[in-house]
């Protein structure tokens, strides 16, 4: 609720408005402070309840009965605190033996909300995998949806898997980081095409639902315009996709193919980036890099062809959505859960219980 100023107050005085906006900073980064703290917490309690539980199921042989038993004696004592469902109980009671290290609980997960390591817990078996899944939503701040549908489409399986010549076109580490920005293939099921779609079918949907395709590209990537124009000696040219990596420092062009890769391909590509450094990048911009999107490739054809390149360019698949198995297809969220998600508004299914 907005307050307004007792009509009694007079004119602040010269430097109050900056004041009172360092104030503000101030107090946002102390309330975010406090529910960090109170998020860690819990999971750390939560940690502790569970590793209680799995010792003394070990050390007295109690059965799951004392789950349902002490499920009801917590939620008796602490009326006002979720969290003490039994189904919640035996999450926490998973939970600390998937993660015997209290410390990693500590310094990893605990920064994630209990809701997060539910998902990690339930989605994937490898610890190894759940902890660089972990490490990158608290890098990137994913929601709980969005860290479901990065772990549904393999995200970081399908990272610095794309094939590029980049190793040997940039200096390092830019060839490093260069690397891991592309993936393959590329997971194109939120598009609604199917695979005979054309070229330009595919752009035009992929501009309609582009925050989408940003948050399929990953983090770093601007979008710039599609079908950009560029005159070079009198004649148009309009690069099919083009963006800014923010991280890179450089443009980045796509070109969509609705077929095979072909080494020609890359001739089309590689004088696009030539046209895009002569006239759209700045001085303070690193070189641009080019990524090829085709239907399907013959990998040794691909790597023979980008060996040739003199510029930095990587090629990789797309997939639309019959290319996907059906299991995968049917747990996919939809347009508006990833917008929701994206706008940062809350699932319209029930929270679980007891997340903060």
């Amino acid at each position: 609720m907005t307050h307004p100023p007792p009509a009694s107050l007079t004119p602040p005085p010269s430097g109050y408005a900056d004041w009172l906006a360092e104030l503000k900073t101030r107090i946002h980064s102390a309330q975010q402070r406090a529910a960090l703290a109170v998020n860690r917490e819990l999971v750390q309690l939560y940690w502790q309840i569970g590793h209680d539980i799995l010792e003394r199921q070990a050390r007295e042989g109690w059965g799951s009965k004392v789950i349902e038993r002490l499920a009801h004696d917590l939620r008796t004592a602490f009326p006002d605190m979720k969290g003490f469902s039994r189904a919640n109980l035996m999450y926490m009671r998973a939970f600390a033996e998937s993660w015997p290290d209290e410390s990693i609980v500590q310094q990893a997960v605990g920064q994630l909300p209990w809701g997060h390591n539910l998902v990690l817990l339930t989605r994937l078996k490898e610890p190894r995998q759940r902890l660089a899944y972990a490490q990158r939503a608290i890098l990137h701040g994913w929601s709980r949806a969005v860290l479901n549908i990065h772990i549904e489409t393999r995200l970081l399986e399908r990272e610095g898997k794309a094939l590029t010549n980049f190793e040997a076109r940039l200096p390092a580490p830019s060839s490093d980081l260069a690397q891991q920005t592309l993936k393959d293939p590329y997971l194109f099921d939120f598009l609604g095409v199917d695979r005979e779609a054309s070229e330009r079918e595919i752009e035009s949907a992929l501009v309609q639902h582009v925050t989408r395709f940003l948050l399929e590209l990953g983090a770093g990537f601007a979008f710039v315009g599609r079908q950009v124009l560029l005159e070079v000696g009198g004649d148009d040219f309009f690069i099919d996709l083009l963006f800014y990596h923010l991280k890179l420092h450089c443009y980045v062009v796509v070109e969509m193919k609705a077929e095979k890769f072909k080494p020609e391909h890359l001739g089309q590509l590689g004088f696009y980036l030539t046209a895009v450094d002569a006239q759209v990048k700045a001085e303070q911009d690193a070189p641009t890099i080019g990524l090829l999107l085709c239907k399907s490739k013959n990998k040794v054809v691909a790597e023979y062809a980008l060996r040739d390149s003199a510029q930095p360019m990587g090629v990789a698949e797309y997939q639309l959505l019959e290319n996907l198995p059906a299991d995968l297809q049917t747990r996919l969220p939809s347009i508006e859960q990833i917008e929701r998600a994206l706008a940062g508004l809350p699932d319209e299914a029930d929270e679980t219980e007891g997340e903060t």
